[in-house]
């Protein structure tokens, strides 16, 4: 971020990864990571990434973190085509304000980039109450990628959350 006051001071960020081999234990997770440290050098205030294993415990993770009501939750992992990528379907109830255009970006950059199974990526982004919520794909080029677009937009979310004049921007 290329602002004098980073877009993430005085605000809180969750990061949440969906894996159930990271959860385990059976492999390191790579892009939570990735996630926190771009956030924390945008200024946020934000743990390590939380690892929790696909499906019903994510969920519940999701209504933990929401609880708290961080400025921005990012997710990690569990929006493909497996049987256990249930990320957008544990994410959905939680949103009050769909952002599909968002969505959209982070698939089209990844294509941009030469990677055509960032098509099959079912990521979902919108509002939680005043949160900004966004499911991004598992792998750490996946993460560095949606990192590299929400730079561009994440001030603008942010500032138009509680209600700025979007003219300023």
């Amino acid at each position: 971020m290329s602002d004098e006051k980073l877009v993430g001071t005085g605000r809180h960020a969750v990061v949440i990864v969906a894996s159930t081999r990271a959860a385990r234990g059976t492999y390191p997770d790579r892009s939570g990571p990735v996630l926190v440290g771009r956030l924390k050098e945008w200024g946020f205030e934000v743990a390590g990434p939380i690892v929790v294993p696909d499906g019903d415990e994510l969920g519940r993770a999701l209504g933990g973190a929401l609880d708290s009501e961080p400025d921005v939750l990012l997710t990690s992992g569990g929006t493909g085509l497996t049987p256990t990528d249930r990320t957008p379907e544990m994410t959905a109830p939680f949103i009050d304000l769909p952002v599909p255009g968002i969505a959209e970006a982070l698939r089209a950059a990844g294509l941009a980039k030469g990677v055509p199974t960032a098509m099959l990526s079912r990521g979902l982004t919108g509002l939680a109450g005043a949160t900004f919520v966004a499911n991004l794909p598992g792998s750490r080029g996946a993460a560095v990628d949606a990192l590299e677009v929400l730079e561009q937009v994440l001030p603008h979310i942010l500032a138009q959350i509680p209600g700025s004049d979007h003219e300023s921007m």
